[in-house]
């Protein structure tokens, strides 16, 4: 089904070729060949310098959604900035629910639509579109590039090089700097064949992140995907795979295109946006991933990630023992002060039981899926027993769509509720199941709690992802989980797909002031609205205190700061800081907060008695104190910057891991001014809460060019050396650090 080749390969006239093949042909170099992919173009034509190397891009637009958008702008605001230089889209999809938090998640919409007229960009108001739907209607072109401080930025089936990140990367496009990274690998996934009806692109994404995220495959790297199976699939069909190679941990994805990707621009009023874009005649990759759609079957992915994937053929062989495993990992995920009721018990007469379908959001609530899920449901009752089903239009256009359709009267007459277009199912901010409940989701992510439970008072639900075709079928027979291929005849997906655009909702409601900014417009500020508190500058020594240390194999942003219980509380750094770590590590903050404590009492007295009590004998005159987080792998998920800020808000001056799981997450460590540091085989220090680290002259090796920096550890009573790596900081990223933050850094 799936093949990796992690070493490098030509492609050429539909072939792959080795590098000795490619040699005997008379073929360039591959650093030559390299030139030949789609991503090279697309890379070099953003690239505003001229090293090929070391990129400097800027993006055709930009986009935030209301969970991120005020952050960003008020860090912009600060730096200096007075208009949106490019297109911004601001759209609110996230914080919908206003009665979550009071008046908060509304007071945050007129921020935002204030800063649009002021600054002129783009206002999408609540319940019109999810972010990703609205861009790719809208902004999505071939060949162009978008940053969005949302980790499912992509748009590649477009032929756009897409990157979700983090919003002081934003607000560096907003202050016309540059988006800075090395050269990054490009993976060719050439997919062959034609998926089997029933097999959706939720089933081809899982396959694809199961093989691929837990060795690496394509960190941080450009997935490119090409090959004949591309033209068996529909637009929606290539969305739907697309947005899902976030989880496999890679920078970006793009595809090569082709009629169905014209015609779909085309039915969006904006064909003049099409470029037919493919590879070269002789292309180099630095890795194959070859995927044969027809062998892919329905799959599930069993909490608490995408890669936990199988497909529900062999799940259902074998329920007993994944099951065993999945109770396992909610006992070390999420340390419950009680063992839970096992999940073995959703097993009745041999039959998997869940609570719950939703089809929601950038992955699941295009028209396609919900086409082909009504068509399976049929209109059948879901039953009167516990199993309920929710379904979430990505956009006002496509639920107008289907709604003069009857396919939204179908569902209804299902029992299925039919929902606005909201991200909540996404990040646990809808559909909430029970306590012990399972819910069958065709959405983006099954972290621990991304159904909304709250671990902190005795809740725990849980997240499996499947396609909506197989969630239709298992709603078809009321909870029992199905495979669409196990339905007499499951529905084929078209290549060329009927759809009527009518954007009417957002002519009617949607503020378009992209390039006409209106600077007397004043903002609207709710109470819950601060800025970000000071930051100060990296001082000449450090003692590092370790306020929380981890040892899961990978950490998630949601784990750093969550997702859901917590989105009223985005645009207050300081309220939202105290809920930093609260489902791993409650006693986090506590510890973080006496740091800082401590630290702004030696900023006014260096000789206070409380302050030489915990130097260890180093001079408070010139060693400040601080915070860090110890972490194996974190950073999986988000591209929310909070995971990273609330820890610089709480005093936080570093973190210490084997890796980052992520280039984002790493990115929002070094623009909230924290050392991004790595150990070699960190688990052996055995650092705990309390440990610390004397760091002398970490100033200086910033202001140079040193990597590797020599530390104390100071533990049980005794000193050893340890060696802290800072590999591959650029200038610019040192001199952030220095600063102590982005915002210190473009401070006017």
């Amino acid at each position: 089904m799936i093949s990796i080749q992690r070493s490098g390969a030509y492609w050429s006239d539909g072939h792959f070729l080795s590098p000795s093949e490619g040699a005997a042909a008379g073929f360039p170099a591959p650093e030559e060949a390299a030139r030949g992919t789609i991503a090279y173009s697309i890379l070099k034509s953003h690239n505003t310098g001229g090293d090929m190397r070391n990129l400097h891009l800027r993006f055709d637009a930009i986009a935030s959604h209301d969970i991120t958008y005020v952050g960003i702008i008020q860090t912009a605001r600060a730096s200096g900035m007075e208009s949106f230089p490019l297109p911004y889209v601001l759209t609110n999809c996230h914080n919908s629910l206003c009665a979550v938090g009071g008046t908060i998640n509304e007071d945050d919409h007129l921020f935002g639509l204030s800063a649009a007229k002021k600054y002129g960009g783009e206002f999408v108001p609540a319940h019109q579109a999810v972010i990703h739907q609205y861009m790719r209607e809208r902004y999505a072109a071939s060949g162009a590039m978008i940053l969005a401080s949302d980790s499912h930025t992509r748009y590649g089936a477009y032929g756009t090089l897409s990157i979700g990140e983090g919003g002081p990367e934003l607000a560096r496009q907003l202050l016309r700097k540059t988006y800075d990274l090395a050269y990054p690998k490009v993976i060719a996934v050439c997919l062959e064949g034609a998926p089997r009806p029933g097999v959706g692109p939720q089933d081809v994404a899982l396959s694809l992140i199961g093989a691929t995220f837990n060795e690496g495959v394509v960190k941080n790297m450009v997935m490119e995907f090409i090959g004949p199976g591309i033209a068996n699939l529909s637009m929606d069909y290539r969305n739907g795979i697309d947005v899902m190679t976030t989880e496999t941990s890679c920078l970006s994805s793009v595809w090569q295109t082709d009629d169905v990707v014209r015609r779909s621009l085309s039915v969006h009023g904006r064909e003049k946006d099409y470029k037919t874009l493919s590879p070269a005649p002789v292309a180099w990759y630095d890795g194959v991933i070859r995927v044969d759609l027809g062998k892919v079957e329905p799959m599930i992915a069993l909490p608490f990630h995408p890669a936990n994937a199988y497909p529900i053929r062999v799940f259902k062989e074998n329920m007993e023992d994944i099951l065993n495993r999945v109770d396992e990992d909610t006992l070390r995920q999420l340390e419950p002060s009680e063992r839970p009721a096992s999940l073995r018990k959703k097993i009745v007469n041999g039959e998997f039981i869940a609570d719950q379908g939703v089809i929601a959001g950038c992955s699941g609530g295009t028209y396609q899926n919900l086409m082909a899920a009504s068509r399976i449901l049929g209109g059948h009752p879901v039953g009167s027993d516990a199993f309920w089903l929710s379904v979430y239009p990505a956009s006002m256009p496509i639920l107008l769509e289907l709604t003069r359709l009857g396919v939204m009267s179908s569902f209804m007459a299902s029992g299925a509720s039919v929902r606005s277009c909201f991200c909540g199912p996404c990040f646990g901010a809808g559909d909430v199941p029970a306590n012990g409940g399972f819910s069958i989701r065709h959405t983006t992510r099954n972290f621990p709690n991304r159904e909304g439970s709250k671990p902190s008072d005795g809740q725990i639900a849980y997240v499996a992802l499947m396609d909506a075709r197989s969630i239709a079928a298992t709603a078809l027979n009321h909870g029992r989980l199905t495979s669409a291929l196990e339905l007499p005849e499951p529905p084929a997906d078209p290549a060329d797909e009927p759809y009527r655009y009518d954007d009417s909702a957002y002519e009617a409601r949607v503020y378009r002031g992209v390039g006409h900014p209106h600077p007397e417009t004043p903002l609207v500020f709710g109470p819950n609205i601060a800025d970000w508190p000071e930051q100060i500058s990296l001082p000449e020594n450090l003692l590092v205190t370790v306020a929380s240390a981890i040892y899961d194999p990978v950490t998630t942003t949601d784990e750093l700061i969550p997702s859901g219980e917590t989105s009223s509380l985005r645009s207050n750094p300081v309220r939202l800081a105290d809920f930093t770590l609260s489902r791993k590590d409650p006693g986090y903050v506590g510890r973080a907060k006496n740091i800082a404590a401590l630290e702004t009492l030696r900023r006014k007295n260096p000789a206070d008695p409380a302050v030489l009590a915990v130097m260890d004998g180093y001079d408070p005159a010139d060693t400040a104190l601080g915070s860090a987080v110890m972490a194996i792998r974190p950073g999986d998920g988000s591209a929310r910057e909070q995971a990273a800020s609330c820890q610089r808000v709480l005093g936080g001056v570093a973190n210490l891991a084997g890796e980052y799981a992520t280039k984002r997450y790493r990115s929002n460590v070094v623009n909230w001014g924290m050392l991004p540091f790595t150990v070699k085989d960190i688990a052996s220090l055995d650092l705990a809460p309390g440990d610390r680290l004397y760091i002398p002259g970490i100033r200086a090796a910033l202001r140079g060019d040193a990597e590797e920096i020599s530390a104390l550890l100071l533990k049980d009573g005794a000193r050893r050396p340890v060696t802290l790596s800072l590999p591959g900081l650029t200038r610019e990223e040192r001199d952030i650090i220095l600063a102590g933050s982005l915002i210190n850094f473009y401070a006017p």
